[in-house]
């Protein structure tokens, strides 16, 4: 298999169902010969949009994790299990089903800022181990509330009594399977996540995915194939800051740069103390960098 070391950018690849996103991740690393990693978990249930960085891309993951995320789901209701998706046990039922009317009235109260307390079975740490771990077994992980946004929710489809088609967009930590659990919840009823599909991540969208099996199948992935995104895609609402060719050589052995010293753009004001700036040289990312007392900080190097 060919190897192109200078691999640096991202792979958006729709993720299959029955998958761990690290076993994909592992794949892809094996297909391309270069570091990778994942922005944002999709439990083995989901498919869909699953970005992978590359190379040197793998330093701008936070902030395509810290982005919006565009999620379809199926509702399941009468039927409580103790992962709040299809794969766990049952451990509660109810004949209450909600007619389309009580659903779309309850969504207003789920879209803004809530409190949602994760699933037990989930990667948030207690006491230093993981929630999924302490369920599995048999110690229940005592999960609290925490704040969560849910920018959108809607509902799409009701195929039948037992089911609801929803779409939300919602922010960081936000958990689909939580979400269906609490609507149940406030509707009178269980309920859990029966089909889960991921449409974006930030800029990543779906029509942007390609199959698992399309990658696998690939002996090299030329960066001009057009399946290769650039390694700033990530970056989406970070503001761009042009360096002069020696202040480019600075950042990079990671000297601070006095913001008096820099460009209009920085001596105006215009960004504020601890905003996050990408800084280009001659078309090309230079560095990540946080505005700190007046400097410029590098965060994170990239290194062409």
């Amino acid at each position: 298999m060919a190897v192109d070391r200078g691999l640096n950018g991202w792979l958006v690849i729709d993720k299959p169902q029955g998958l761990t996103s690290n076993c994909v991740v592992g794949r892809v690393r094996r297909a391309t010969g270069v570091k990778a990693g994942h922005a944002g978990t999709l439990d083995p249930l989901a498919t869909g949009v699953l970005p992978i960085a590359l190379g040197e891309a793998t330093k701008t993951i936070p902030y395509a994790m810290d982005s919006r995320k565009c999620y379809r789901f199926r509702i399941r209701w009468g039927v409580a299990r103790d992962s709040d998706d299809s794969d766990g046990k049952i451990i509660g039922e109810s004949k209450v089903r909600p007619d389309p009317a009580e659903i779309e009235g309850i969504l207003p109260r789920f879209t803004g800022a809530i409190m949602q307390t994760p699933p037990v079975y989930s990667a948030v740490k207690v006491a230093g181990r993981r929630a999924y771990a302490l369920a599995r077994a048999d110690r229940a992980p005592g999960l609290k509330p925490r704040s969560v946004e849910i920018m959108s929710l809607r509902l799409i489809a009701t195929p039948d009594r037992d089911h609801a088609d929803c779409e939300a967009v919602v922010g960081k930590g936000t958990y689909i399977r939580a979400l269906a659990r609490d609507l149940a919840a406030a509707l009178g009823t269980y309920g859990h996540v029966a089909a889960l599909r991921r449409l974006s991540v930030g800029p990543f969208t779906e029509a942007q995915a390609i199959s698992l099996e399309s990658e696998g199948d690939s002996q090299h992935i030329p960066v001009g194939c057009g399946r290769l995104l650039p390694l700033e895609a990530a970056l989406d609402g970070i503001p761009a800051l042009a360096l002069a060719a020696a202040e480019a050589r600075r950042l990079r052995c990671g000297q601070r740069l006095a913001l008096r010293e820099l460009c209009e753009q920085a001596q105006s004001g215009q960004l504020d103390g601890g905003s996050v700036v990408g800084a280009w040289h001659d078309h090309a990312l230079v560095a990540l960098a946080r505005v700190e007392d007046g400097e410029l900080r590098p965060l994170r190097v990239i290194n062409w």
